[in-house]
């Protein structure tokens, strides 16, 4: 039994192996818990506040997940954090009219940009409920922030997992460029044939120069 134990385990483990020099060849690497392209591996980031909680959080994703933080420059991908804002609706009312339950917005609109290849723009929303309680205000009011700081945290994780979907983006961007430079390479190719018309007035002139002769012949026997 205990031999059967060890050969499953070993399997599983050389698939793990295959499974990881297969993924690292096609360009792509385990960074993390999310599998991140190679080409933001050096990412820079920048935002609305450079300073601020989000922007800070994002800097804290980055080393959880491999990522070196590096200066902005045009050519390295950038991450650009735009805006973020947060906003409530009231879900429940107490039996005097004020508001029991409350649903909590917030998010984050960014882009992020890989040069020579393109710029897109992304946004994330977390969603939470809060139960208020008039008789606790204060002890609700320390709730709500620590719920808001739970937010930015998500959201700061979502924009990682967003990134990890690049697969398909830089797929889809290297085909477009690729389509395009094979249909730059066809209009070329056909500007260097010559047309049908040029080959037939190059076949006509030999022709005419004949019938020119023959009639100046005629002429002067005459």
């Amino acid at each position: 039994m205990k031999a059967f134990f060890s050969i499953k385990s070993a399997l599983k483990l050389l698939s793990v192996v295959i499974l990881s020099m297969t993924v690292s060849a096609c360009g792509f690497h385990l960074r993390g818990t999310y599998m991140l392209p190679d080409e933001i591996a050096k990412l820079s980031l920048t935002s609305f506040d450079q300073y601020g909680q989000l922007t800070r959080l994002v800097k804290s994703q980055f080393k959880l997940h491999g990522i070196e933080a590096v200066p902005p420059s045009a050519t390295v991908p950038n991450l650009h954090l735009i805006s973020e804002s947060s906003g409530e609706r009231t879900l429940s009312l107490y039996q005097n009219s004020r508001a029991a339950e409350y649903e909590l917005n917030y998010s984050v609109r960014y882009s992020i940009t890989i040069p020579n290849k393109a710029s897109k723009t992304f946004s994330t929303k977390v969603t939470r409920t809060f139960l208020d309680n008039p008789l606790t205000a204060l002890a609700k009011s320390v709730e709500r922030d620590m719920i808001k700081d739970e937010m930015r945290q998500q959201a700061s994780r979502q924009i990682l997992r967003q990134m990890a979907r690049l697969t398909a983006t830089i797929e889809q961007l290297d085909e477009q460029e690729l389509e395009a430079k094979l249909a730059e390479m066809e209009d070329t190719d056909a500007k260097d044939l010559p047309t049908t018309s040029q080959q037939v007035t190059t076949q006509e002139v030999p022709a005419q120069q004949g019938s020119a002769g023959t009639s100046e012949t005629q002429s002067g026997t005459n």
